[in-house]
């Protein structure tokens, strides 16, 4: 990673202190450091950095500035250091108040994708804050890593076969089977909506499914929506809304990222990823406005718009999964606008009926910085989605509540599963934060491995 964590301080190593607005003096800074951040106006903004010499003028250490109260991302705002510090060796003085997060906001903050040439940039190597789990957040870096070098790697180098390689590596690490079913195969073993979202793609559709872990264990399923690119199909988008159509398999590159943490972690479940992977293309088989589908459940769908396709191809996956009756099944998607504007990009909406699954998730969303937001399955709006023709619309014709009723579409789905909890994500980021670039972003991720590992330790 391109910040190491290190247990020993060496004699080298340089401070860096945490400083609020208006805590310059309590800093534990000589004159002259105070003196220097006085003459360069450092005001303790949260994020602000500047590095301060000693009295040969050489590098001494470097204040950042600090939030004295919990807001937003602002427990990872060290993240700032692992692009901006010069490389050398680093610890934090004086005494943190969530060294985890103070410690995850470094390596997440490293994080450059390198695929097409752009430089890594500097190492650094931080002291660990005092107890500390180093292994434990290296591995949750490295699954958001993993999701996000997915999301920003363009459809020309992952498109469905990508897309599976992708996943039979992450089997391979972790010592996990996956089995594939592809193209005509689909109609075969009854998984129609996927093949039909996916045929007129250059590439076959299909369904991959990694199962790892005991099999007496407790069941935990993710799916995750694995649109490669998203034209819109016959609906087209226009260009503007396709622009950032390589991150329509965000909520696939979630799950994995997650997957990589449950087994990295060796948490005592039963764990099974279903990723159905298309592309949704334009050609002379693409499906069309008005067709009516089979479902794997059964119930027939009537398509108001190519466009809501995402919640075609997971709702077969969604029944697959249900059929076992898990002891909790997650599924993850870049699904709708409409979540984007009631919440924004920070901000992804989840959906359950299980209260005590929602208020510990939001807990545990708190603890690590990586926020979620309920949403209420609200079922007066599921009359919206009635068709004329088919047991159901993939859409409505009002265009209210989109994510709500998406999420309803899928409830449809699910059955046996003890506990459902849908999660409607952007996987994105459209600016600079101080733990992450601008680019592909693991959302929720991190909330449900600390609640998975809470529930299922190794």
């Amino acid at each position: 990673m391109p910040v190491e964590l290190i247990a020993e301080k060496p004699a080298t190593a340089r401070p860096v202190h945490l400083v609020t607005k208006a805590g310059l003096d309590a800093a534990g800074l000589d004159a002259a450091a105070r003196a220097w951040a006085g003459a360069n106006g450092f005001s303790g903004k949260v994020g602000e950095l500047l590095c301060y010499p000693d009295e040969t003028g050489r590098l001494a250490g470097a204040l950042l500035g600090w939030s004295a109260t919990r807001e937003g991302f602002s427990p990872l705002a060290t993240g700032r250091l692992a692009r901006h510090l010069p490389p050398g060796d680093w610890f934090f003085a004086g005494s943190l108040d969530e060294p985890d997060n103070a410690a995850l906001g470094l390596l997440l903050g490293g994080y450059r994708f390198t695929r097409y040439g752009k430089k890594q940039g500097d190492d650094l190597r931080f002291v660990a804050p005092q107890d500390v789990d180093v292994d434990r957040l290296e591995r949750i870096a490295a699954g958001v890593f993993m999701a996000r070098d997915l999301v920003n790697t363009p459809t020309n180098d992952l498109g469905p076969d990508a897309l599976e390689q992708a996943v039979r590596g992450l089997a391979a690490r972790h010592g996990a089977a996956v089995s594939v079913i592809a193209g005509e195969a689909l109609l075969e073993q009854n998984f129609p909506m996927i093949h039909a979202v996916g045929r007129a793609a250059a590439q076959a559709p299909r369904l991959i499914d990694l199962v790892w872990g005991p099999q007496d264990a407790p069941r935990v399923t993710l799916v995750g929506k694995g649109v490669c690119f998203d034209t819109g199909g016959l609906d087209i988008k226009p260009a503007s809304g396709m622009r950032l159509m390589k991150k329509d398999m965000g909520g696939a590159a979630n799950v994995l990222g997650l997957a990589s943490m449950i087994m990295a972690a060796g948490l005592k479940l039963r764990l099974r990823v279903l990723v159905p992977a298309v592309e949704n293309a334009i050609a002379g088989d693409a499906f069309r406005p008005g067709d009516v589908l089979k479902s794997r459940k059964g119930p027939t769908v009537e398509i108001g718009n190519t466009d809501a396709e995402g919640r075609l191809v997971l709702a077969d996956a969604l029944a697959l999964a249900d059929e076992e009756a898990p002891q909790l099944l997650i599924d993850m998607a870049t699904l709708t606008g409409a979540a984007r504007v009631a919440l924004g990009p920070d901000l992804p909406p989840f959906y359950t009926d299980d209260d005590a699954f929602a208020v510990a998730l939001a807990a545990e969303a708190g603890r690590v910085c990586d926020p979620v937001w309920r949403m209420p399955l609200w079922a007066p709006y599921d009359a919206g989605l009635s068709s004329k023709v088919a047991d159901v619309n993939n859409v409505t014709t009002d265009g209210f509540a989109g994510s709500i009723t998406a999420a309803l579409f899928l409830k449809r789905f699910v059955e046996r599963a003890a506990t459902w909890a849908h999660f409607d994500i952007f996987a994105w980021s459209p600016t600079d934060r101080p733990h992450g670039v601008a680019g592909g972003e693991a959302q929720a991720i991190r909330a449900l491995e600390s609640l998975l590992a809470a529930r299922y330790p190794a």
